[in-house]
Order: C-alpha cells, then structure tokens, then sequence
C-alpha cells in the first residue's frame, strides 16, 4: 500500500530540510554556547570541563561522518536523518538529566553522532543526491534558513532557562526536536534515491576503490589541509570575539552586538554568494572569499577601533564563514563530480570538523601564549592565508586524466 502514497516532491524536501536544520542546528548546537556558563555556575564543574563536554561531541560528530557519508551514498539520507534525529532526543534528555559531570560528557559524545546524522553533511548529500544541477540555489536556501539558527534560538534558550533552568530547557530541546525533526524525516524523505552508476553486484568494491583514487589525490590533500586550517582560524576567531572585543574596551552589550552582526552577515554571505558563482571561476571564488575571511581575521587583530570599524571586520568574517560553507559543501562536486560524493564529503570533513572541535580551546591557548587576544588573532589570520593559499591551489591543479575520465562518466 506503501507504493501508492504520493512521494513528497523536490520542493518539499527542501522545506523539509530547511525546518529540520535549522531546529537541529538551534538545539543540538546554538543552545550550548547561551546555557555553558549557566551549567558551570550551577553544577560546580569548571568551565573548561563543560567547554570540553561539546568538543568531545564535535570530535565525535566528525569520527561519525566517514561511516555516515558512505551509508548515504547506498541507501539514502531518510534512515540516517531520522536515527540521528532520536538519537539527538535521547541525548538531550541524558544531558538535561546529568548527575555527574562524566555522565554529561557521555550524553554530550553520542550528541555528536546524532549531530553527525542531522547536521549539514547529510543534508547537503541529501540534496546533491536529489536536486543535481540544481543543487547550488538548494543549498544556498537551506544555508540561508539554517544560518539563522543562532539568531532564532539563542534568545529562545536564554528565555528558556530564566523559566525552566539550564535542565529544564534541555528538556523542552529534547521535545521540540522530537517534534519537529523525527517525523518530518521519516515521512517527506521518501524520495527514491539514485544509485550509482559505476556500482553493480558484481562491483561491490568500484566505489570504494574510486573515492580511494580521489582521497590519494594532490588536489584532495590540498582542499582537506586548506580547509583544516582556514576552519580552524574562522571558529577559534569567532569563539574568541568577544574576549577580544573586551580586550578592546568594549563594554559586554557592545561586544556582545558585534558577534551578533557578524552571524547576520552570513546570511547576506550566502545570497551574494550566488551571483559569485555564476560569474567567477572556482579560482576566483576561492580566493575571494577566503581572503575575506584572512583579511578580516588580520584587521581585528590589529585595528583597535572605533566600534563601527571593529563591526563592519565582524561582518566581513560573517560573510566569509557564510560562503565557506556553501563552498566546503560543493567542494567534492565542484572538483570530481557527485559520484561517491557522500563518502568523499565525510572524509573531507573529517579532519575540518576535529579542527572546529579545537577551536573553542585554540583562541584562549593562542591569547595566553602570545600575551593577548589581538597577538591570537595575529597567528589565525596567518593560518588562514596558509589555508586559503592551499585552497586556491587545490581548485586550480589539473585533473589527473584517470579522474578526468571518472567525473566525465559520472555526469
């Protein structure tokens, strides 16, 4: 009977994603930076013990996407998105009911599987799988919807704990979640899902033995190194901000206000983004945008003010993170094709998500060793340009024949 319902169309698929990611995002991950100093100042446990609780779900989210991305690949989005989305309601409660710190770290690691299941990497595989040459005004809608999570969900939560407590709001996460995310995944992500075209029974190994082709790759090294470092520098940069702008002299609202805009401005990052891609090569693309994010990076370190100087930085760091990830989502395709793309993406991920993993600790270490946060920002803005150099490389070295071949096969 399954066989005669409606499979829900391309354009709810996309509405689907859009409400799930941005839920998803809200509460798996926006909710933490507004509770963490509550749930220290509450249970006792030291700041860095807590902060260290969601790098630990960081690192697990990225150890997951490798066997996540290849499930992908063979059977589709809907099973892991809608696993992961209980598997996130499950943890939430643990979390909320922690009675030890070790409990809390355990609820906050299988968080970062169930991230690894709900976040960006399977939705952007869900949609490259799905959309085809349509996928860039995809990706960038559910970008521009996702990217407003902080914005919805950070005062949410904050009004949520004046109500509920720092437990009690995980609690009420643990049910929007339930709500919002685990039925919308199971029923509109019904979509047939296309197989591979290079697989057969009899060639179980070709896929496997292809993305190995592509991972050996110089062009491969060079996008995986370059978007490990230049992760690293934009989120220790970000986490770090506010501890800079108080360096400065800002006031809390102030400082507060100049990280608020620079999210915003990753909204408006991803529209612009769109026009870029039409009218400039992968090259220029590149370059532009990363050198956005080292430039603006290397002003806040040395520009003390005024205010309106340090914001209008902010917003240009806002507007590179917001197309970086459009183009860390179109790396794999924008280079070799969508074949093996779901295994590909998860081990390009790999390493760029244990870098973002670091990077709530990296700008405090980086301030204390080098004597203040603008020093930080100094040796961040310098791993970006690495990065961004290894980056315009990657997108600009010739194809090995043999990958000229597959990618021409595969589309």
């Amino acid at each position: 009977m399954a066989e005669h319902v409606p499979r829900p169309s391309l354009g709810a698929v996309l509405t689907a994603l859009c409400v799930t990611e941005i839920v998803s995002w809200g509460l798996l991950y926006y909710a933490f930076p507004v509770l963490a100093p509550r749930i220290s100042a509450d249970t006792g446990w030291s700041p860095v013990a807590v902060t260290s609780a969601f790098s630990v779900a960081l690192a697990m989210s990225a150890l997951a996407g490798v066997p996540v991305g290849r499930f992908i690949d063979r059977h589709g989005p809907r099973l892991v998105m809608t696993a992961g989305s209980g598997l996130g309601v499950v943890t939430l409660v643990v979390i909320a009911v922690s009675p030890t710190l070790p409990v809390f770290i355990v609820g906050w690691a299988f968080a970062g599987v169930a991230m690894a299941g709900v976040l960006y990497p399977p939705a952007f595989a869900a949609i490259t799988g799905w959309f085809a040459a349509r996928r860039l005004g995809a990706l960038t809608t559910l970008t521009l919807v996702a990217g407003l999570a902080s914005t919805v969900f950070a005062p949410l939560t904050a009004a949520a704990y004046d109500q509920l407590g720092w437990r009690g709001t995980y609690l009420w996460a643990a049910v929007l979640l339930a709500v919002l995310t685990v039925p919308i995944h199971l029923i509109v992500l019904r979509r047939p899902w296309p197989q591979p075209v290079h697989v057969t029974s009899k060639q179980p190994e070709a896929e496997k033995d292809y993305t190995s082709h592509v991972v050996r790759n110089t062009r491969f090294r060079l996008l995986t190194a370059g978007l490990t470092l230049v992760a690293l520098a934009m989120y220790a940069a970000l986490l770090a901000l506010v501890p800079l702008m108080l360096e400065r002299g800002l006031s809390p609202q102030a400082a507060a206000w100049v990280l608020g805009l620079g999210g915003l401005s990753q909204v408006a990052g991803r529209i612009v983004y769109t026009a870029l891609a039409r009218y400039a090569s992968l090259a220029v693309r590149t370059a532009t945008v990363f050198g956005l994010v080292t430039v603006s990076t290397a002003v806040l370190a040395v520009v003390p003010g005024p205010v309106g100087l340090l914001v209008a930085a902010s917003m240009t760091a806002g507007v590179g993170r917001g197309i970086a990830t459009l183009l860390q989502a179109t790396a794999v395709t924008d280079r070799w094709g969508t074949r093996g793309y779901g295994r590909l993406s998860g081990i390009l991920g790999l390493p760029v998500l244990l870098a973002t993993a670091l990077a709530p600790g990296a700008g405090a270490v980086l301030a204390e060793v080098t004597g203040s946060y603008a020093n930080g920002f100094a040796v961040l803005a310098a791993l970006a340009a690495v990065g961004t150099m290894f980056l315009v490389a990657s997108s600009r070295t010739s194809t090995p024949r043999s990958s000229r071949i597959a990618s021409s096969q595969a589309s």
